[in-house]
């Protein structure tokens, strides 16, 4: 990739899209052009190959047999691993996120091999489904604010030895597991639960992305005062006594 121009990839979006989570692919694609970068933007339906060249690859949220069908073409498709060890970055969000891991339980309650790309391993909970704003602490090693989206999902996530929690929760379920962690990173790979979409609500791990991309530190700034706005609004929502 030269240093002016961006590829980003937007995974099946006919079968993982849930909740606006096609907003994060926005937000990279108008926050890398705000900066000057040539974007090209490839969307890959799940009839179609995923190409090994691109730069950033953001993945939904979807239902239980769309997840099933989205893991299995993945899986023999091969494209998003080589594009991995390519060096490409990979967000996730949901049903995309436990398909990076190890396995997660399928519509059918079987236990299905994800990419193995996280060191996360995917069940289903036994409780109420995770519902309802989050707000946590970013992971310091990031340097990022605070992290606020929105969850529903029964899953429930573990993290092995060389996952980092992307994230710590005040208030929501994030991996359900009680330990209080939210998502999971490890090198140029990110998950997370939260919807919102995300990036919408926290446009710096979109730039965040788009620094570990062109391999610099630090963007030129731009106008953040929608998403702050958005920030702000969500936030206080969240906190306001119920």
């Amino acid at each position: 990739m030269s240093d002016t121009s961006l590829r980003v990839v937007w995974v099946y979006p006919d079968l993982l899209s849930t909740y606006g989570d096609q907003g994060n692919v926005l937000v990279v694609e108008r926050r890398a052009q705000q900066r000057g970068l040539d974007v090209q933007r490839i969307d890959v339906r799940s009839d179609q190959q995923i190409p090994t060249s691109g730069d950033i690859y953001l993945i939904g949220g979807g239902e239980d047999r769309p997840q099933r069908l989205a893991s299995e073409r993945l899986v023999r498709d091969g494209g998003l691993e080589r594009a991995h060890d390519n060096g490409a970055i990979i967000f996730s969000v949901c049903a995309g996120y436990q398909i990076l891991g190890h396995e997660f339980v399928n519509d059918l309650g079987e236990r299905q091999p994800g990419l193995g790309l996280l060191d996360v391993t995917s069940g289903r909970g036994e409780d109420e489904r995770c519902v309802g704003d989050v707000l946590a602490d970013m992971d310091e090693r990031l340097g990022l604010p605070q992290l606020t989206g929105f969850e529903n999902h029964q899953g429930v996530t573990h993290l092995g030895p060389t996952a980092r929690p992307l994230a710590r929760v005040r208030l929501g379920k994030g991996n359900g597991t009680g330990d209080g962690t939210e998502g999971a990173y490890n090198g140029t790979v990110f998950g997370t639960y939260m919807h919102g979409p995300v990036l919408a609500r926290n446009p710096l791990i979109g730039d965040l992305l788009i620094k570990l991309a062109l391999d610099v530190n630090a963007l030129p700034p731009v106008d953040d005062r929608w998403y702050e706005a958005l920030r702000g609004e969500r936030i206080a929502s969240a906190t306001q006594p119920a």
